[in-house]
């Protein structure tokens, strides 16, 4: 075995039970026994040296392309295992000095212009519409779920997230709401339905557009609700509310003034603003080279800390700020679960390789939600400090009409939850 590679995963694994079996044959063992075994099969010695020279490519690399196989156990329990010991220092100089130079250039990865924007959201979003079907809830919710206090219901904790962000953003009937980033829709939907506003919502990806669009003339609210194939900042206010979920992570951060300034200009004097992104805890980092390549070209995920600035710049005032810390690995988990149940399906769509690369995708997310530095921040921005309420009461109180009425629509059929 690679000795520089048998040295690593020794150092790395202390607790837990993992074989490694190279391309030759040979078994080395690693941890103190604890555990299920992990069993880690290479079938080409170069995959051996390519984890090694470039983990942070190459290991996810390789089990896509088949370099190494799980003969027990399975890449999920192998990245809980290697995030459930890791430190805080890197296993070798090489892969710090690495990361150090893929920091100092993360600007050149992240120039999201709007003609790199587009093609980028378009490399994920863009896929087959019944990939998503196979995982996310009946509403399309691709971002972080609101699990409330003993909930396990995906279906419960999405309906659960949009109340919470309605409840943030204290709406009035006939208001004018921006939800930048607006996904499949449902947001923008439910804050039309629920709170009586008018509702413009962006995005760059053609089916999602087409899919959103679509959702509003089934509902019959095509009047409240309209959804533009636009970049935001291309657009016109103002508006009295905007709303961003999940789509500051593809800003980049040598565009997060240029964010916050076009937010600033779009929004009323007396609006607000809530953005809901994931966040690192550790401070300032850089995008994983593998996610940055096949999943999320040009993405980036902010530090709050990082963030703040670029909001105090643009003449703006954070009146609230949360941070939701394992509530996106509890989603993830559902999300995977559902991928790998339809996981032929998904492979119906496209192919053995593609269906490797999102369980990759889908567990490396989830152990780095629930071992390591990520986390989801909302933070609520004015450009007044005097238009909202003094205490956090009025969200709470709203919270509570939000919810009564999203039962009262479940008791009457009109909102339909799993398995009902």
């Amino acid at each position: 075995m690679n000795r520089m590679l048998d040295t690593v995963v020794r150092r790395l694994v202390q607790t837990g039970s993992l074989e490694v079996v190279d391309s030759a044959g040979n078994t080395r063992t690693y941890g103190d026994g604890t555990g299920n075994l992990i069993r880690l099969r290479f079938t080409r010695k170069s995959a051996e040296r390519n984890v090694m020279i470039y983990p942070g490519l190459k290991f996810g690399e390789e089990f896509m392309n088949g370099g190494f196989v799980f003969d027990r156990g399975s890449v999920y329990d192998f990245l809980e295992l290697v995030f459930s010991n890791l430190k805080d220092t890197y296993p070798t100089k090489l892969m710090e000095y690495g990361a150090k130079v893929r920091y100092a250039t993360r600007r050149l990865r992240q120039a999201n212009n709007q003609r790199r924007a587009r093609r980028n959201v378009a490399h994920h979003y863009d896929l087959d519409g019944r990939l998503y079907s196979l995982f996310l809830d009946k509403d399309l919710q691709y971002s972080c779920a609101y699990f409330e206090e003993g909930e396990t219901n995906l279906e419960v904790a999405q309906l659960a997230k949009k109340r919470h962000l309605a409840s943030k953003l204290a709406l009035q009937p006939g208001q004018k709401v921006l939800d930048i980033g607006s996904g499949w829709g449902g947001l923008g939907l439910y804050l039309a339905e629920r709170c009586g506003v008018e509702v413009t919502g962006v995005t760059l990806s053609e089916e999602q557009f087409e899919t959103s669009n679509r959702r509003a003339k089934e509902r019959g609210l095509s009047d409240r609700v309209r959804f533009l194939l636009q970049d935001y900042r291309t657009l016109e206010g103002p508006f009295d509310r905007i709303v961003s979920v999940g789509m500051f992570e593809h800003v980049g951060v040598g565009h997060f003034r240029e964010y916050f300034n076009t937010c600033r200009d779009l929004m009323k004097p007396d609006g607000v603003m809530l953005l809901h992104s994931i966040g690192r805890f550790e401070g300032p980092g850089d995008t994983n080279s593998w996610i940055q390549k096949y999943i999320f070209p040009g993405g980036y995920i902010p530090a709050i800390s990082e963030t703040v600035p670029a909001i105090e710049l643009a003449d703006l005032k954070i009146t609230d700020v949360e941070v939701l810390r394992l509530h996106y690995a509890k989603t993830l988990r559902v999300w995977r679960e559902r991928f790998m149940a339809h996981r032929e399906q998904a492979k119906q769509i496209y192919d053995e390789r593609f269906c490797r690369m999102w369980e990759y995708y889908l567990a490396g997310s989830e152990t780095s939600f629930r071992y390591w530095d990520l986390m989801n921040f909302q933070i609520q921005i004015t450009r007044d400090q005097n238009v909202l309420p003094l205490t956090r009461n009025y969200m709470f109180e709203a919270e509570e009409r939000l919810r009564a009425e999203d039962e009262r629509a479940v008791a009457r059929g009109a909102l339909k939850l799993a398995g009902e």
